[in-house]
């Protein structure tokens, strides 16, 4: 059952169509390197094609109909868009969901420090990273500072050109005989990914003159004292903007494609869906790469509350037409794959992985070992989702998260599936997934945006 390459059936028009798709993906790329700013990139797309914010719908006392288009954010991290179709919601949705967090780098609470008449941020890492991978290559900040009166200061520094960019520092090979006996674990340990951040002192300075000449330009720039990184989230990413890859551009590389490559084609589907008969719903979450939790993590009723203010605001709420809404609904849980790597083929098997240029990925199954922890899609289900993705003719493929028993992952698909909804994993294969910089196919990412529009479509 082995799939045809995509690039070989494109038509000039499909070609021409998947640039300008992928153009505008790696915009989205661009602009969203954090949680936050992929919400507030969304919520402007929304806007600008007719979603209202739930609030104040709900606020002006309206009521929703079929046709109508909202939203509602949850702490600047997490959103959920409704595109009221023509049948009951208690009828069920079609789901989209996807996270925007990504592997990075975290500032401790008190990050600041001196050492060796060098300047440091002290940082944690989030999410599953190779951390040897995070050393030696240009790095910047993004994120908020929010001052005790309230005021919140927007940080991103390392993205102009004319920015400098940060660090982190590794031994040199003529001094790494010992560390290169260790194992890749431990090559480079978590305490050591501290981010360097300056080297010159302040004049007429005598303790920590580094540090304090740091303070000063923080001070100037930002109007920010110490004591501000107690009430901030500043996250270390790659610098540099979403790339062409490969001399026939036909892949992207970038930071953030796990899961962002699934969030934007998901939005995109969203945003120009029509002629619904079940309402349709985009999830963008966050906190999957630490498992989920948290307020803004898909383990939270931000989501089952909000169907419940949306079924208010159509008139039609109880708590029972909830339960059924969520029970009745389908769900993409729009999550990435590993693509086949023939450097590394041995952990792959190769009837049953996904291959760049072959189309969206479903994964009937994620988890480890015995399947454990996953969410095993019922065969009915899969059956429906063929019959929808060949009527629109779009492009798919099955696949593992490699061999059995060589490792495994999890997705918010388990979770979602709690309601007692049909749900699978479904997204793009990725390169390097988790790596500082991580390669999709094109064709992929147009296929997923295709077959995510055809799901809410029908």
């Amino acid at each position: 059952m082995e799939r045809k390459n995509l690039w070989e059936v494109y038509t000039d028009e499909q070609a021409k169509e998947l640039e300008g798709v992928c153009e505008n993906y790696k915009d989205y790329l661009n602009k969203g390197k954090t949680e936050r700013e992929c919400i507030r990139e969304a919520v402007k797309q929304a806007k600008e094609v007719g979603y209202r914010d739930l609030k104040d719908v709900i606020a002006n006392g309206e009521q929703l109909k079929c046709g109508d288009k909202v939203y509602a954010v949850c702490m600047d991290k997490t959103i959920a868009l409704f595109h009221i179709g023509e049948e009951p919601l208690e009828s069920g949705m079609n789901i989209l969901g996807a996270h925007v967090d990504s592997p990075r780098i975290d500032l401790k609470q008190n990050p600041l420090y001196e050492a060796g008449q060098l300047s440091y941020f002290d940082t944690h890492y989030y999410g599953g990273v190779k951390k040897y991978q995070w050393v030696t290559i240009p790095l910047a900040i993004h994120g908020v500072v929010v001052k005790k009166d309230g005021t919140k200061v927007e940080i991103v520094i390392g993205e102009d050109e004319n920015d400098p960019v940060l660090v982190i520092t590794d031994l040199l090979i003529h001094l790494a005989q010992e560390q290169l006996k260790k194992e890749a674990g431990k090559v480079i340990e978590g305490e050591k990914l501290d981010v360097l951040i300056g080297s010159r002192p302040l004049a007429d300075e005598e303790q920590e003159a580094v540090k304090a000449n740091i303070l000063k330009l923080l001070k100037e720039k930002y109007d920010l004292e110490e004591e501000d990184f107690l009430s901030a989230e500043l996250e270390v990413v790659p610098a540099g903007k979403a790339r062409d890859c490969g001399l026939d551009r036909s892949m992207i590389l970038a930071y953030g494609q796990d899961d962002r490559v699934c969030a934007y084609t998901s939005l995109l589907a969203t945003l120009e869906a029509k002629d619904l008969k079940k309402t349709a719903c985009c999830l963008l979450v966050d906190k999957e790469e630490i498992g989920s939790v948290g307020a803004t993590g898909m383990h939270s009723r931000f989501f089952e509350n909000t169907v419940a203010e949306v079924m208010n605001a159509l008139g039609d709420y109880s708590d029972i037409k909830v339960r059924r809404a969520l029970t009745n609904s389908k769900m993409l849980s729009s999550d990435v794959s590993a693509a086949y790597d023939p450097m590394f083929e041995s952990v792959f098997e190769k009837k049953n992985t996904a291959y760049f240029g072959r189309g969206l990925v479903f994964n009937k199954y994620t988890g480890s070992r015995g399947k454990s922890g996953s969410n095993d899609a019922n065969a009915e289900y899969v059956a429906y989702l063929r019959n929808v993705l060949d009527k629109h003719g779009v492009g798919f493929q099955t696949a593992e998260l490699g061999r059995v028993d060589v490792g495994g992952g999890g997705t918010i698909a388990y979770i979602l599936a709690n309601y007692g909804m049909e749900v699978i994993d479904s997204g793009v294969a990725v390169l390097s997934m988790h790596a500082p910089w991580e390669v999709t196919s094109k064709a992929d990412v147009f296929e997923a945006y295709r077959g995510y529009k055809a799901f809410l479509e029908g």
